[in-house]
C-alpha cells in the first residue's frame, strides 16, 4: 500500500479574547471591587451602568429604572449618550471616573485610530480644580496592581496609556480645546454650571456642539453629561425637556436625588437644608431643576441691537451724553464706564471702559477722565456701594460723582424694555454682550425678584455700567430728576 494519506486535523481557531464587561469590573475585588464594597448603597448606579451598557435588569431593578427615566423599558443595546440630572453628593464624580478607567483600560479603540493617532478621552468641568475630584478616583483606579504599568506617561492633567493610544484629560469648558481631536469619551461634570467666559465664546451648547463631530469616527464613541440641576436653560436641560420619559430617545436621561442614587447621605442634613431654603434644597438635593431662577435676556433680542462691526462712537458736537461708571477698589472686580446719548427715541451706546485687576484705582479714575472730558462730561452716575472714594477722586478731575437711587436690578428691569423694543443700540462688545445673556432673574421666598449674574464667579461689571448709561440717556430731562441722589 502507498504512503498514509491521513489528513491533519485543521488547527482550532483561537478564542475570542474575553470581553470584560463593566459590571465585572465593578465586582472583580482585584479590579475595581474594592471601591463598591457597599454593594447596597451603590445599587441604584448599577441599574444606571446595566441600562447604559445593554444588560438586562431584574425586577426590581427595572422599577428603579422606571423610576429614575419615567421609561416603560429600557434598550436591549444600550446607549451611547446619557444626561445624569442627580442631586449633590449622589456620587457622580466616582460614577464617572469608573466610566473613564472601563473604557480606557478595558476597551480597544485602536482599530479606529490610525496612524499612530491619540484616543482621547476627557473630562470636562468648569474648571480644571473641579475636575481633578475626578481625576484623583482615576488615577487610584489605574494604580492596582493588575493595571501597573498601563499608564505611561503622567502630568497634573493628563494620563497618557501608551499601549492603547490614549490619552486621558482634565480640561475647562472651552470649545477650542476639543476641536482637532479624535475623542473616544468625553464626560461633562457640572454641566449645569458652565458658563460662558469673558468673549462670550464657550456656552454649553457651543463644548458640545465642538464635542460631537470629534467623535464621529469612533464607532461605540460616548458621551455622558452630568450635574445636579439649576435654571431651566442650557443643554442639560433642553436635553432632560427632549429625552426624559421617552423610550424612543437614544439619549439616557436619568434624573434621581441624592438619597435615590446615595441612601447613605444624612438625612437630617437634607432635611435641614430643605427648611433652610426649599427651592434651593430642591434643586441640589432634589434634583428638581429650579423654577424660580430664569434668563432675564435672550441672545436674540441682544444679538439684534447689536450694531455690527462698531466698537467705539466718536463724540459728537453739539450732543449731550450720559456716563455710569461701576466703581471698584481694584482687587478683585473690575472698574467700568459706560458712555451713552439719546438720539429721538433711542439711547445709543457710544463708549465702554473697562479696568481688570488688580489695578490703582486712583490711576483709573484719571484715565476714564480723560475720555469723560472728551465727550463734554462734567457729572457721572454710580453706584453708592463704593463709598466716598469714587467721589473725591473724580472730584480731583473736575467731576461731579452722583449715587445712583436705582440699584442694579432696577437698572436691568428698566434696560429689558428697551433691548425688546429694539429702544437701544449696542456696541460690538464681545463681553457686554456674553454678560447681558448670562442675568438671571431671580424670585425670592418673599416674591421680590432680582437680577444678577449666575453664582460661581461670573461678572456684570460691564453689563452694570452699560444699563445704567442708557437708561439714563433715555431717562433724564423726561421729567423730574429722580435718577440720583
Amino acid at each position: 500500500m502507498g504512503a498514509s494519506t491521513k489528513r491533519k486535523p485543521k488547527p482550532k481557531p483561537a478564542p475570542e479574547p474575553v470581553q470584560l464587561t463593566i459590571l465585572d469590573v465593578c465586582n472583580d475585588p482585584d479590579l475595581f471591587g474594592p471601591w463598591f464594597k457597599d454593594r447596597e448603597s451603590w445599587a441604584a448606579w448599577f441599574v444606571f451602568l446595566k441600562v447604559m451598557f445593554g444588560h438586562p435588569l431584574d425586577e426590581t431593578e427595572l422599577k428603579v429604572f422606571q423610576e429614575c427615566t419615567h421609561r416603560s423599558a429600557p434598550s436591549p443595546t444600550g446607549h451611547l449618550s446619557a444626561a445624569l440630572v442627580i442631586g449633590r453628593r449622589g456620587g457622580k464624580s466616582l460614577i464617572l471616573a469608573l466610566i473613564a478607567a472601563y473604557l480606557a483600560s478595558f476597551r480597544d479603540w485602536t482599530p479606529y485610530l490610525t496612524g499612530g493617532e491619540t484616543g482621547h478621552l476627557v473630562i470636562l468641568a468648569a474648571d480644571r480644580r473641579q475636575g481633578k475630584a475626578i481625576l484623583g478616583y482615576l488615577k487610584g483606579m489605574l494604580s492596582i496592581p493588575l493595571l501597573a504599568g498601563l499608564i505611561t506617561r503622567e502630568t497634573a492633567e493628563v494620563l497618557e496609556i501608551g499601549s492603547k493610544n490614549i490619552a486621558i484629560s482634565i480640561e475647562t469648558a472651552s470649545f477650542k480645546t476639543i476641536r482637532g481631536r479624535t475623542i473616544v469619551a468625553a464626560l461633562c461634570d457640572e454641566q449645569a454650571f458652565w458658563s460662558a467666559d469673558d468673549s462670550g465664546a464657550n456656552p454649553d451648547s457651543e463644548v458640545i456642539a465642538a464635542i460631537k463631530p470629534a467623535m464621529l469616527s469612533v464607532p461605540g464613541a460616548m458621551l455622558f453629561m452630568a450635574s445636579s440641576p439649576y435654571s431651566r436653560r442650557g443643554v442639560l436641560y433642553e436635553e432632560y425637556r427632549k429625552h426624559f420619559g421617552k423610550d424612543d430617545s437614544a439619549t439616557l436621561v436619568w434624573q434621581a436625588s441624592t438619597l435615590r442614587m446615595n441612601p447613605k447621605a444624612p438625612q437630617s442634613f437634607i432635611d435641614e437644608m430643605y427648611e433652610s431654603d426649599p427651592t434651593r434644597a430642591a434643586a441640589e438635593y432634589g434634583a428638581e431643576f429650579r423654577s424660580d431662577i430664569e434668563a432675564f435676556i435672550s441672545r436674540e433680542a441682544v444679538d439684534a441691537v447689536v450694531a455690527p462691526g462698531i466698537f467705539e462712537l466718536p463724540p459728537l458736537f453739539g450732543t449731550d451724553y450720559f456716563a455710569f461708571v461701576d466703581p471698584s477698589g481694584g482687587s478683585s472686580d473690575s472698574m467700568t464706564l459706560a458712555i451713552a446719548y439719546r438720539q429721538g427715541d433711542r439711547a445709543i451706546l457710544a463708549a465702554v471702559r473697562e479696568a481688570k485687576p488688580p489695578f490703582s484705582p486712583e490711576s483709573v479714575v484719571s484715565e476714564f477722565a480723560v475720555l469723560l472730558k472728551a465727550y463734554g462730561i462734567k457729572e457721572i452716575t454710580g453706584d453708592r456701594y463704593a463709598g466716598e472714594w469714587p467721589h473725591e477722586r473724580f472730584y480731583v478731575h473736575g467731576i461731579e460723582y452722583r449715587v445712583s437711587v436705582k440699584p442694579k436690578s432696577d437698572l436691568y428691569r428698566d434696560l429689558l424694555p428697551l433691548i425688546n423694543s429694539a429702544g437701544v443700540e449696542l456696541l460690538d462688545n464681545a463681553k457686554l454682550i456674553a454678560q447681558l445673556c448670562s442675568l438671571e432673574r431671580r424670585t425670592a421666598r418673599g416674591g421680590k425678584d432680582s437680577i444678577d449674574h449666575p453664582p460661581g464667579g461670573a461678572h456684570d461689571d460691564v453689563a452694570n455700567a452699560v444699563a445704567g448709561a442708557l437708561v439714563l440717556a433715555t431717562t433724564v430731562n423726561k421729567g423730574p430728576r429722580l435718577f440720583f441722589a
